[in-house]
C-alpha cells in the first residue's frame, strides 16, 4: 500500500526545530527525534500538507516551504511503501505549543546528528542545505538501515547527477554486480530504470537516467 507524507525541517539561524516522539503508545517512531510532518489528507498538495502538519504539531504557521527532496521507504511497515516530500521552512510565525506528538525543542544544527535519529536521517539531513534536489530510497529491515541510494538533481539543470549508492562515489564509476542468471540481453537495458543504453568499450550508459556501469559479458 502506498502512503504519502511530508517531512518538514523548520529552521532559524543555527537551529532546527525537532520533535522527540515520546508521547504516543505504539508510535513506530517512539524515542526518536524527527522533523515535523505527517500523512496527506485527501486532495492536499505537498505544500498544503506541510503547512497544516507543522501548525497542528507545533503551533507555527510556515510560509513558502522549500521542497528539497523526495524520500522513498519500501516496506517501511509490512505491506506499506512510504513516500515523503521533504521541506525546509525558514519563514514562520507563532509560538510553540504543547505538541500532541512529543516534546518540541530547538536543536543547534551541529548537534542534530548526535540525536537518537533513524539511521537514514543521519544520511539525508546534510543534504537539506545542498544546492541540489535529492530523490533517495532507503531500505529498512527490523528498524535497521540496510541500504540506500540517491539521485541528485542540480537546481540549474534537469540532468540528474548520480545515482549514488550508500552515499559513496557515483554508481557511474563503480562496476555493478552481475545479476543472478545473467544473459547477454541484460546488457541491453538499464538495470535502474529499464531504459535503452549505449555501450562503448564495455561501459554501459543509460540514455534516460544516466546510470553507468561496466558490462557484465564474461
Amino acid at each position: 500500500m502506498l502512503k504519502l507524507a511530508t517531512l518538514v525541517y523548520v529552521r532559524r539561524p543555527g537551529q532546527t526545530l525537532m520533535l522527540h516522539r515520546v508521547k504516543k503508545a505504539g508510535d513506530i517512531h517512539r524515542g526518536k527525534w524527527n522533523g515535523l510532518g505527517g500523512k496527506f489528507e485527501p486532495g492536499e498538495s505537498p505544500e498544503a500538507c506541510a503547512i497544516r502538519e507543522v501548525h497542528e504539531e507545533a503551533g507555527l504557521t510556515i510560509r513558502n516551504p522549500e521542497l528539497r527532496g523526495l524520500l522513498t521507504f519500501p516496506q517501511f511497515r509490512p505491506d506499506e511503501d512510504w513516500y515523503a516530500f521533504v521541506f525546509v521552512a525558514r519563514d514562520f510565525s507563532g509560538a510553540l505549543i504543547d505538541s500532541p506528538e512529543g516534546e518540541l525543542a530547538w536543536i543547534d544544527d551541529e548537534r542534530l546528528l548526535d540525536l537518537p535519529l533513524w539511521p537514514g536521517d543521519r544520511v539525508f539531513i546534510p543534504w537539506l542545505e545542498q544546492e541540489r534536489f535529492f530523490s533517495g530510497r532507503f531500505f529498512y529491515e527490523n528498524g535497521d538501515l540496510i541500504a540506500h541510494e540517491v539521485v541528485f538533481y542540480p537546481l540549474d539543470t534537469p540532468e540528474p547527477a548520480g545515482p549514488y549508492v550508500d552515499g559513496h562515489a557515483p554508481v557511474a564509476e563503480a562496476p555493478a554486480a552481475v545479476p543472478l542468471g545473467y544473459t547477454a540481453e541484460d546488457d541491453t537495458y538499464c538495470w535502474v530504470c529499464g531504459a535503452p543504453v549505449t555501450k562503448h568499450n564495455c561501459k554501459i550508459t543509460c540514455t534516460v537516467c544516466g546510470f553507468r556501469r561496466d558490462c557484465s559479458d564474461p
